[in-house]
């Protein structure tokens, strides 16, 4: 009785941080992406493993879970960006559009780990944290986001390569950035041998 106590305490706070956020960033996330986001979504981390705090899932990541390799018809260079436009809003930029050589600065890691680690402090209050989540349907939405973000990044390399195969231009096919791996260390492999 005493932990529910100290659960709903903690609860409460974040209840009133629990406004929706402000970010441009209007991509999916995951629970735990979420959680280690900002202070607020670290504050969240409870509300989500009692499911009243949910991610929510874009309709076109609905849309192409039902068959992410579905033709488009007509199969045009048009049409093909036109599909692939919603996937980037939805899911955020594509590994092909990665900025080349631009570093994760250390305090946004920091931050992000910090963050993470006072969800994990959050959550850690609620007893038998799995079986709420099960019971609160949490961990089965949470498994739903993952398989809408797998089945939108499938789609999205479907019709990329589906473009490259007619010759179209991006966004409708891959950009093909060269990787910042020597050449050398791709075809030899790590230097010390894996144990």
């Amino acid at each position: 009785m005493r932990t529910l106590i100290i659960a709903l305490a903690v609860a409460f706070p974040a209840v009133a941080l629990a406004q929706p956020s402000r970010d441009d960033d209007s991509r999916i996330k995951t629970t735990g992406e979420a959680n280690s986001e900002s202070i607020q979504g670290a504050a969240q981390a409870p509300l989500r493993d009692f499911n009243v705090v949910r991610t929510k899932i874009p309709p076109i990541l609905l849309e192409v879970m039902h068959d992410p390799y579905e033709r488009p018809m007509p199969a045009t260079c048009r049409r093909i960006a036109d599909l692939v436009r919603p996937l980037d809003e939805a899911l955020g930029v594509d590994l092909d559009q990665l900025p080349a050589g631009e570093d994760e600065d250390l305090l946004d890691r920091g931050k992000t780990i910090s963050y993470g680690v006072m969800a994990g402090v959050a959550s850690s209050f609620i007893p038998f944290r799995g079986g709420v989540r099960m019971l609160t349907g949490a961990e089965r939405h949470d498994r739903l986001v993952a398989a809408a973000i797998t089945s939108g990044n499938v789609r999205r390399a479907y019709l990329k390569g589906l473009g490259e195969s007619k010759g179209c231009n991006p966004p409708a096919t891959p950009t093909h950035v060269k990787s910042s791996i020597p050449r050398e260390e791709k075809r030899s492999g790590p230097k010390y041998p894996v144990r």
